[in-house]
């Protein structure tokens, strides 16, 4: 068996269900792979750990992966996982004053990000709605990102960022109307990649393709049983069984919104488009949210997906769409 330490962007939850089942039902061990999952703190966090060979494989969205490279690492995307960003800007209606229904309406509002990278793709939707000066985008509060729920139950802010699913959750658990306003609706940008180091991928390169083959599965198999998925993601976490609910809602939304397209239809899974890597980059490099330079056309490859692997090329076909 080959062990690779797989970096997850966060802390086990709903989005992250495929992997725990493909784990649970043996696919990884089908293809000879140990895979050790790490709970991490961000995406650029988990980039950069896989680019400094911290760990072997990563969970980590687009613009993380340009973001670390500015910085001097080549995190490699090897798959798209999901081909819409999981961002979304969240708020409570007694709070917002009014439904929060388009980008222009948090002009003259204070918005609160979770993580580094979410505040990324809020400033480069504000900068795109031309409302950027207009809105005062806080700093990521380092403590912990639980904490713009807090300020926004307080009413401290009139919205918070996140992911798809933190306006619904705030919703369920407090009982009140929110409104969820999803940035990959707006931004044609990768949401969450897995990327590997370069020492892997020339070192052993089977098992880049051997764990991507056992990943598209898992995905497979968690679209068609959701339920499935995230038993084996309580199995993993024992705390997430009374988030159960909210875990599932995550998932579908991430299966249902974010994971398939028409580009995944025709080209299978994980296919990545050289093109819509260019344009984030040069969408990031104008609002200025980059620390250097990139090279978007080294930052991934399609090399290491198989597309004649039937769980890779087939994947519409396996999926209950």
């Amino acid at each position: 068996m080959t062990t690779v330490a797989f970096q997850l962007n966060w802390e086990p939850n709903g989005f992250q269900a495929p992997y725990f089942l493909a784990r649970d039902r043996g696919f990884y061990d089908e293809e000879g792979l140990e895979v050790q999952f790490v709970e991490g703190h961000g995406s650029p966090f988990a980039a950069e750990q896989t680019a400094r060979g911290r760990s072997d494989l990563g969970l980590a969205g687009g613009s993380a992966v340009l973001s670390v490279q500015s910085e001097g690492f080549d995190p490699l995307a090897v798959a798209a996982v999901t081909q819409k960003t999981p961002a979304a800007v969240y708020t409570l209606r007694d709070v917002f004053g009014e439904p929060l229904e388009r980008p222009g309406q948090l002009a003259g509002r204070t918005v609160a990000p979770s993580a580094t990278k979410t505040r990324i793709l809020t400033a480069q939707l504000l900068e795109n709605e031309g409302i950027r000066e207009d809105v005062e985008l806080l700093p990521v509060d380092p403590n912990t990102h639980h904490r713009v729920q807090h300020q926004l139950l307080d009413g401290e802010v009139d919205a918070a960022v996140g992911v798809v699913t933190n306006g619904t959750e705030l919703e369920w658990e407090h009982d009140h109307a929110a409104d969820e306003l999803h940035i990959g609706s707006y931004l044609d940008i990768y949401g969450m990649t897995i990327v590997a180091n370069h020492e892997l991928v020339t070192d052993d390169p089977g098992a880049v393709r051997a764990f991507l083959r056992a990943t598209a599965r898992g995905w497979a198999a968690a679209t068609n049983d959701p339920n499935a998925a995230v038993d084996a993601l309580v199995a993993r976490n024992a705390t997430l069984e009374r988030r159960r609910e909210i875990e599932r809602l995550k998932f579908r939304r991430a299966a249902e919104d974010l994971q398939f397209a028409d580009h995944v239809r025709q080209a299978g899974w994980g296919n990545q488009d050289g093109e819509r890597w260019r344009t984030l980059a040069g969408t990031l490099a104008e609002t200025d949210l980059l620390d250097g330079p990139v090279d978007p056309d080294a930052a991934w490859t399609n090399e290491y997906l198989g597309a004649s692997t039937d769980a890779i090329g087939d994947y519409a076909a396996r999926i209950d769409r």
